[in-house]
Formats: structure tokens, sequence, C-alpha cells
């Protein structure tokens, strides 16, 4: 692995757990940034901005700014952007992140014209009512964005239902198919990948969702790595469409990882 120029890394479930550090995480980081390695965060937490999860991280020890991160949101708005200028926009998400959305024309849900319904993560505000008006929009004819398919991520709780259960209803219900922007859609990668300058050849991805993050990446043409920590399950890994390049405890265990491959 002595071609590795540059790591992809996860936040939730990875690097934190309710924006708590992982054991270890925070000094894997920093002992990939002095290795010389590219780091970039990337994530389909939508329920804050890049500025946000940066200062968070920062408080948490970690040597993270801005400009290191990808989020889904900000993957959408670039996606919006590019494939639908212009459009009326209405969002279905939990948290604000009209930072990262700026460019984007946004209406409420009960607007009478609606381009796209725009799908993030999953909160309080994925009710009957917001769900249904969604269901209307893509029935008379709105494309259906979504941030992410993930259908459920971990907190200090325990697991927690997201966005993905409910957009399997929406799809199957209005006879339509979203366009994902986050992991595990390519182009988020190629952003990424495009971001730190190198080659998918050259990178390596670390998440905790096999399918999403993992697999997803391998298929891209990174390396990935699959961490034991977050939402985890030793059955998802198991029943999963395919195998990890790699499988470790957790990110702590990344730079001896990468240590060890590099003298093969």
């Amino acid at each position: 692995m002595a071609s590795v120029r540059a790591v992809l890394i996860d936040i939730d479930g990875v690097l934190t757990v309710s924006w708590e550090p992982l054991p270890g995480a925070v000094a894997a980081v920093r002992e990939l940034r002095e290795a010389g390695l590219g780091v970039a965060l990337v994530t389909n937490t939508t329920s804050r901005t890049r500025a946000s999860i940066a200062s968070v991280l920062a408080g948490a020890g970690f040597s993270v700014q801005a400009q290191d991160i990808l989020t889904a949101p900000a993957a959408t708005a670039s996606y919006l952007a590019e494939h639908c200028p212009g459009a009326r926009c209405t969002l279905l998400n939990s948290g604000d992140i009209a930072e990262d959305l700026a460019d984007v024309t946004l209406v409420g849900g009960e607007a009478e014209e609606v381009d796209v319904v725009v799908l993030g993560g999953a909160g309080p505000e994925f009710g009957y009512p917001a769900l249904n008006q969604a269901f209307g929009h893509l029935q008379r004819g709105a494309r259906l964005v979504a941030m992410h398919r993930n259908l459920y991520w971990r907190t200090a709780d325990g697991l927690q239902l997201d966005a993905g259960a409910f957009l399997a209803g929406l799809e199957q219900a209005a006879r339509t198919e979203a366009e994902v922007t986050g992991k595990p859609s390519p182009a988020f990668f190629e952003a990424a990948l495009a971001r730190l300058g190198v080659g998918a050849d050259q990178a390596l991805m670390v998440g905790d969702d096999i399918e999403s993050d993992v697999l997803a990446a391998q298929r891209a043409g990174l390396t990935g790595v699959l961490v034991r920590t977050g939402k985890y399950l030793p059955e998802t890994h198991r029943s999963a469409s395919g195998r990890p390049d790699h499988v470790i405890d957790s990110i702590a265990d990344l730079p001896a990882l990468l240590g060890a491959s590099a003298q093969q």
C-alpha cells in the first residue's frame, strides 16, 4: 500500500459517536497527517454545515478545517447547480444546513410549484404530513434527489432510523428513483479525490458502513477499509454484497495497517 497518498475518512461511527471522539481517533488522524498523507473527511451527515462540523471536531481535538470536509449537503448543492439550475426545491431534512445550500432556491413543502424534492437526514421533521407533501410533489412530476440512502446511524443511545427507510417508501409509492448525491454515489468519491489531487488508485476509504462507505468506494477504484465501530454489525458484514479490502477494529489501527503494508 506504499502507493497510498490520501485517506478518505467517514466521520460518524469512525471518528466520533454523537460527536464524541472514539478512542485513538485523534491520534490516528494526527499520525496520518504527520506521515504526509492527504486527509479528507467525507460524511453523509446532514444535520450540520461543514463549518459547524469543523468547529465541533476541532473542539474534540482533531486538527480539521472546513475545507477538509465534504458533506452530502455540499455535494447536493453542487449537483443541483449542475443538473437542475434555477430549480425550485423543497427540502425535507433534520438540522440547519442552509449555509451549505446558499445557492439553492428553497421553497416550503406547501408550495404549489416544486421542481425537486430534496431528502436529507431523518428526524422529527419526517412526519406523515411532510412525507405526504413530498409524495404529492413527486406525483406531479418533481424530481427526487436524496443526500444518501443510509437506513440508520449510531448515536450514544444506539442505532437510530435514518432517511433511507423513508426514501425507499417514497420511491416505491411514487414509482420513481432518487438521484443520490452523497455516498455511495461515485460522483461523491470523485469530488473528494479531486480536492485531494489524487487518483482512486492512490486513495483509501475508511468507513463503518460496508455498503455505502467501503464497497461503494471499492467500486470507484479506491481501497476500502471497514472498521468495527459505529454502525458496524457482524450480520451486515456477513450478508454484504462484497468483501472489504481490509477490516480493522477501529480507526486507531489504521496507521499500523498502512505502515505494515508499506513494508511488505
